[in-house]
């Protein structure tokens, strides 16, 4: 009888269905903090987001008709959240090869070239010595990981650590391309623009570094299939850790990857946002998820193209039951299209390390799918060379951009037109809006799908002021606090205008320290928030009260005051938090936007608000949270924005924000249909293009004015 051999990796789908899930171990570190009082409500949140998104996941694809109907969308999207370039023609690669090395069988070319004019790649070609007479070679593009070689202060580039991999390949009759990242590199760029902190604007961009390796990588194949020797048609991909993740996003946008081996390089949506694997991964495993996919979303569509994920048992960050998750995620849409032996799982034991075994089964699945080989693989992945002898440059081109391409790799904002009349401006308007809610906005809820639901809690008197408390859902698990304050006696229906103050922690502070001079017994629940008392603040207000008919309303959006996650924002705890958000096709900002429109339903659901005329007042960063929940909110009558920030270079941080528009003219939005007042300090332009659309469209001088210490202008 004869026995066929069946490699183990297409058993291991099967078995690991027989296997009981387990709750990953999580490290530690990347665990919320428990002791501030909104640890346990973002948790929650998280939970709950990232279950709809795990639900949503593919939800639409049935038969292999939905997905057929369905991918040319979505590897459009794909494309638009990595930021990869939208070009008529592609500039030249001016490839160069600078030197040449030789060892057992193989020689080495030390090459460069530019995926745009000024980014520089540096790569070494691995080739056989012997070529197949009349022949063509396959290839094999390897991405690397986070290996950095460094030798008296000069990059040697990460290619040169996994040098193992190249020679194997050349060995074995393959040509292969082995590139330098833009992180490790012997020109060094730079990944960590939201892990550090250091450049949140990232995201309001909409730049990700995942975007110019997966575009490196797309000009490397370019370079690959212009060499005579190598067949066009038996290209392959495969890389480990951050190369693992390139490898998935270039399979994914460029079908001339035949076959694909990503090792260690995805896991789940669930592991990154709820285990907190995120603070394990620099921005470069990551595409601005404004689709809000799970990443078998993303392994989807490589489908029907030849592809083994490849991983070991005890990666921490890249944990097992995430990694099949993923795995039976893509399998079924291979299954749809009637292909389901083109996608393998190999599973090794071990750590996240670059072993032999997890070697050898890429090796296996390349020999089979590229050369039609399906006997066992003996030789060793071995290094030859000096990380000197591999390098590329002598010097750094004075034109390299490779080092900032974060700056430019996204186009710019496109600059706002002053518009010709009123009808081409709310055309504008209603397209910007449109696009801001699918792509900037998307991980909003639908409209008007969560009643604010206001719940009135207490109210008390002090020296003729009369403070109420109410809270109201934001969005579930948030029961947001809302207080209005008014004159005592002052009856709600007869109070001329009310002013929804939107709060960040420094207001909420200073809120507490002049109330609680009048309403300590009321506010006691937020005692841990008191600031010493004001006094002189409570004496302000009790005179304003007194003179006017208004309402003064607080919030505090989710994450300040009583839902604060940590006493320490701008800590490298809050940044990974945030970057949290991200993942979920979010920002911080955006849900407290979310917040502040759910606020005002609520302010309107007060018994003889529902008519009364409504302001906006907010300051600094908080101030562009206010000025888009206007921008989505009808019947907002005046905008009071303090120290308003002139671009979203400095915040608030939105997903995508910068390919729209920016503030200047969010601002001229607004200004449209509420009175929009700017508190400046000091004199500046940059309000100068809402003046200008408000001469253009003939606005009364009472719409828009930008106060400066120097006073109106």
């Amino acid at each position: 009888m004869k026995i066929s051999k069946i490699p183990l990796y297409s058993l291991l789908p099967s078995l690991y269905s027989l296997l009981p899930t387990f709750a990953l171990q999580a490290n530690p570190r990347w665990a919320i903090p428990a002791d501030s009082p909104g640890s346990e409500l973002l948790q929650q949140y998280f939970e709950t987001e990232t279950a709809q998104l795990e639900a949503n996941s593919l939800s639409s694809i049935h038969t292999k008709e939905d997905w057929l109907r369905e991918r040319p969308q979505r590897l459009a999207k794909m494309k638009q959240m990595l930021g990869i370039p939208d070009l008529a023609e592609k500039p030249p690669l001016n490839a160069t090869i600078t030197g040449t090395e030789q060892s057992d069988g193989f020689i080495v070319e030390k090459l460069h070239y530019q995926s745009l004019p000024g980014l520089y790649v540096t790569g070494n070609l691995y080739l056989p010595k012997d070529l197949p007479n009349g022949k063509k070679l396959p290839a094999i593009l390897y991405v690397c990981g986070h290996g950095r070689v460094k030798i008296d202060g000069v990059n040697m580039g990460n290619k040169t650590h996994y040098q193992h991999h190249g020679a194997w390949f050349a060995r074995n009759g393959y040509a292969c391309l082995t590139i330098d990242t833009i992180q490790l590199g012997e020109i060094e760029g730079y990944h960590h623009g939201t892990y550090s902190g250091k450049m949140p604007w990232w995201m309001s961009k909409g730049y990700t570094p995942a975007g110019v390796e997966a575009w490196n990588s797309m000009r490397g194949i370019d370079y690959l299939v212009s060499r005579p020797e190598i067949d066009p048609a038996r290209i392959g991909m495969t890389g480990r850790s951050g190369g693992g993740s390139y490898s998935w996003w270039t399979s994914v946008i460029d079908d001339r990857i035949n076959v694909s081996v990503p090792v260690a390089g995805i896991t789940s949506l669930r592991d990154h946002v709820i285990h907190g694997c995120v603070e394990g991964h620099c921005d470069c495993m990551f595409a601005v998820n404004t689709a809000r996919w799970d990443f078998g979303d993303v392994a989807a569509l490589v489908a029907p193209r030849k592809l083994l994920i490849s991983n070991t048992d005890n990666d921490s960050i890249f944990p097992l039951n995430g990694v099949v998750h993923t795995y039976n995620k893509a399998r079924r849409i291979y299954g749809l299209l009637g292909v389901p032996t083109n996608i393998g799982l190999h599973i090794t034991e071990g750590p996240h390390s670059d072993t032999q075994p997890l070697r050898q089964g890429a090796f296996h699945w390349f020999n089979k799918h590229l050369k039609g080989e399906t006997g066992l693989v003996s030789t060793q992945a071995t290094k030859y060379f000096e990380p000197t002898e591999l390098k590329v440059f002598d010097q750094v081109p004075k034109d390299e951009r490779t080092s900032t391409i974060h700056d430019t790799f996204v186009p710019p904002t496109p600059s706002p037109v002053v518009p010709i009349d009123a009808k081409t401006w709310e055309q504008r308007r209603d397209n910007l809006l449109q696009n801001l809610r699918q792509n900037t906005f998307a991980g909003w809820p639908a409209e008007n799908s969560i009643a604010a639901d206001l719940k009135t809690h207490s109210q008390a008197a002090h020296e003729g002021v009369r403070l109420r408390q109410y809270t109201f859902t934001a969005q579930e698990p948030y029961q947001l606090p809302l207080f209005l304050l008014h004159r005592d006696g002052l009856e709600i229906k007869d109070i001329d205008l009310v002013v929804l103050n939107v709060l960040d922690e420094i207001g909420w502070k200073d809120f507490l320290a002049w109330a609680s001079t009048g309403f300590s017994k009321p506010l006691n629940n937020y005692a841990p928030d008191f600031s010493p008392a004001d006094k002189d603040g409570w004496e302000l207000q009790k005179k304003m009260f007194q003179n006017f008919k208004w309402g003064m309303a607080y919030i505090a959006p989710r994450g300040i005051g009583p839902t604060r996650y940590t006493d320490k924002p701008g800590s490298p705890k809050d940044i990974q938090i945030r970057r949290r958000f991200y993942l979920l096709g979010q920002t911080l900002e955006g849900m407290q936007t979310w917040d502040t429109r759910q606020a005002i339903h609520a302010l309107r659901q007060i018994p003889g608000l529902d008519k009364t005329q409504t302001w906006f007042q907010a300051e600094g960063l908080t101030a562009g949270i206010a000025l888009y929940a206007a921008l989505y909110e009808p019947g907002i009558h005046r905008l009071d924005l303090h120290n308003l920030p002139t671009s979203h270079m400095a915040g608030p941080h939105f997903l995508q924000i910068l390919r729209y528009t920016d503030i200047p003219e969010a601002v001229a939005h607004a200004a449209t249909s509420s009175q929009v007042r700017i508190y400046h300090k000091g004199q500046s332009h940059d309000w100068d293009f809402a003046a200008q659309t408000g001469k253009a469209l003939g606005w009364d001088e009472k719409q828009f004015k930008v106060v400066s210490q120097e006073g109106e202008h």
